[in-house]
C-alpha cells in the first residue's frame, strides 16, 4: 500500500483537515468536507484492494459523516440562511 492512490488519500486528507480546522468560512469548510469525501473513497478502494477491511469499513463510516458535513456546510438550511445574511 504505497501507490498513487494511497498518496492521494493521505495528502488530500491532510489538506481537508487544514481547510476544516482553519475556520476560513462555511464555503471553504464545505469544500474541505468534499475533499474528505474523495479521500475516504480512495481509502476504501485501497483498503479493499489490499484486503485491509478495517481500513475500508472505517472510511465507509467516515464517508457518510463527510457527506453529511458537506451537506450541512454547502447545501443545508443553515448554509442558505448564512448566505442571505
Amino acid at each position: 500500500m504505497n501507490g498513487p492512490l494511497e498518496w492521494y488519500a493521505s495528502i488530500s486528507g491532510m489538506i481537508a483537515a487544514f481547510m476544516v480546522a482553519g475556520d476560513f468560512g462555511r464555503r471553504v469548510t464545505g469544500w474541505g468536507f468534499i475533499l474528505f469525501v474523495t479521500a475516504s473513497i480512495a481509502w476504501i478502494v485501497s483498503g479493499m484492494r489490499a484486503g485491509t477491511m478495517p481500513l475500508a469499513v472505517q472510511n465507509g463510516i467516515l464517508l457518510l459523516i463527510n457527506i453529511y458535513g458537506a451537506w450541512q456546510y454547502l447545501v443545508g438550511r443553515k448554509s442558505r440562511r448564512a448566505e442571505a445574511d
